[in-house]
C-alpha cells in the first residue's frame, strides 16, 4: 500500500489523498461501508460499484465463526469468496472487546471468546489475529486491540491501553505479508493524556497507518471531537488517519477538519433498514404517514436510483408492507448519499472552500456538528 497526500486544506486540517493498494486506489477522505460478514447487508456488489463505493469492509472475528477460514482459503481468499475485486479493510476483532463484554474474558495475553452462535470457545491472540486476516487477505488490516466502554474507569482504560501497545507490537513483530498494510489503533477512552501517550506509542511502532478507536461507544460529541484534536499532532502526515466506527454525516465532516481521511460506520444501512433516510434536507422517516400520497423523490438532489425511480409514497408502502425491497432501495440511496457527501467534501477541499462547503450542507440538512473547546474529561 501506498499513500500519497495530494492537498491540505488552507483554512482547516482537512486533507486530500490517494492510497494505491493492489485492487486499486482509494481517494480520501473515504466513507467505507460495512460489509461485516463478507456482505454489505441489503446491497449486491454490483450495487455498491454503481454507486461509486471504492472500498468495503469486513470483520475479521464474525468470519472466523462462518463460513469460517476454511472455507475462504479454499475459494482463494476473501475477494475471491465475495467476488469483490475492489479494495477491502478488515478489522481485527477488537469492538468484539467490547461489544461482546459477557462472551468473553480478556487477558495480557489475548481474549478467549464464546461464540455467539453455539457457544464454543476461541482463543484471540495477536499473533492468531495475524494468521486469520492474512488468511482473509483484505489490502488493509488492524492490529489486535482493546476497545474499552464509556463511562470508563481510567485505571481500567490505563491497562487496556498498555495491552493495546503490547499486542500491537505482537502483530507487528508477527505481520509478513507485503500484500497487505498493517493499520495501528490508538485508544485511551476520553482521557487527553492517554490518548496522547496511546498516540506516541503506536506511532513509533512504524505502521502503514493509522486508526482512532474506541470512539462512538457512548461519549459526547465534545470529547469525540476532542479526542480527535489530541491524537492529530501526533499522527504522521503522509500516512492514513482512519476514524474507526464513525460515519454520521454530521461527524464526518467534524473528523475531516479536524485531519481524519478515512470512516466506516454501519448507520447508513441500519437505519435504512428500518425506514431511516438521509436526505439533503436532512433525516427523514419514510414510514411516517406523511408520505403515503407524497409522489416526489425521497431526495430531489439526488440522482441515484431510487430517486430517479421510485416516490416517497411508493417506499412508504414497501416498508409499511415488510416488503424486502424496501430494505434494499433505502439502503442504496443511504449509501449513495454517504459516498456523494464525500465526494463534495473532496471537491470542497481542492477548491479551498471547505468551510463555505460546510456552511452550505447545514444550511440545508438542518443540525450540524458541536465545534468549539474540547470538555473531555481529565
Amino acid at each position: 500500500m501506498n499513500f500519497k497526500l495530494l492537498k491540505k486544506s488552507k483554512e482547516t486540517k482537512a486533507r486530500l489523498g490517494i492510497i494505491s493498494t493492489a485492487h486499486g486506489d482509494i481517494e480520501t477522505p473515504v466513507f467505507m461501508p460495512v460489509g461485516t460478514t463478507g456482505t454489505v447487508k441489503a446491497m449486491t456488489m454490483r450495487d455498491l460499484k454503481e454507486i461509486g463505493a471504492p472500498i468495503i469492509l469486513g470483520n475479521t472475528y464474525h468470519l472466523y465463526l462462518r463460513p469460517g477460514l476454511e472455507v475462504i482459503k479454499k475459494a482463494g481468499g476473501l475477494h475471491k469468496f465475495i467476488s469483490w475485486d475492489r479494495p477491502m479493510l478488515t478489522d481485527s476483532g477488537g469492538f468484539q472487546v467490547f461489544s461482546l463484554k459477557g462472551l468473553r474474558k480478556v487477558t495480557d495475553e489475548g481474549v478467549v471468546f464464546q461464540s455467539f452462535l453455539d457457544g464454543s470457545e476461541h482463543n484471540f491472540t495477536p499473533e492468531k489475529v495475524m494468521e486469520i486476516e492474512n488468511i482473509l487477505g483484505a489490502d488493509i488490516i488492524m492490529t489486535f486491540d482493546e476497545c474499552v466502554p464509556n463511562p470508563c474507569e481510567k485505571e481500567y482504560a490505563v491497562k487496556a491501553l498498555e495491552r493495546t501497545t503490547e499486542w500491537a507490537k505482537r502483530c507487528r513483530k508477527t505481520h509478513n505479508s507485503k500484500d497487505r498494510a498493517l493499520f495501528g489503533i490508538i485508544q485511551g477512552s476520553v482521557f487527553p493524556d492517554l490518548r496522547a501517550r496511546s498516540a506516541k506509542e503506536i506511532t513509533a511502532l512504524d505502521f502503514e497507518g493509522y486508526a482512532i478507536g474506541g470512539l462512538s461507544v457512548g461519549e459526547n460529541k465534545d470529547q469525540m471531537y476532542g479526542m480527535i484534536d489530541v491524537v492529530e499532532p501526533f499522527m504522521p502526515e503522509n500516512k492514513p488517519r482512519y476514524l474507526m466506527g464513525v460515519g454520521t454525516p454530521e461527524d464526518i465532516w467534524a473528523a475531516v477538519e479536524r485531519g481524519v481521511d478515512m470512516f466506516d460506520c454501519v448507520m447508513p444501512t441500519r437505519i435504512a433498514r428500518n425506514g431511516g433516510i438521509y436526505t439533503s434536507g436532512g433525516r427523514i422517516i419514510i414510514r411516517n404517514s406523511t408520505y403515503s400520497s407524497d409522489f416526489g423523490p425521497l431526495d430531489p438532489e439526488c440522482d441515484c436510483y431510487v430517486c430517479k425511480t421510485f416516490s416517497k409514497a411508493y417506499l412508504r408502502h414497501l416498508i409499511s408492507s415488510g416488503e424486502i425491497t424496501a430494505m434494499q432501495l433505502n439502503t442504496l440511496h443511504n449509501l449513495s448519499f454517504m459516498i456523494k457527501l464525500l465526494a463534495t467534501i473532496k471537491t470542497a477541499i481542492k477548491e479551498d472552500r471547505f468551510l463555505e462547503a460546510k456552511e452550505e450542507f447545514f444550511n440545508k440538512y438542518g443540525t450540524s456538528p458541536k465545534d468549539g473547546p474540547v470538555k473531555a474529561e481529565k
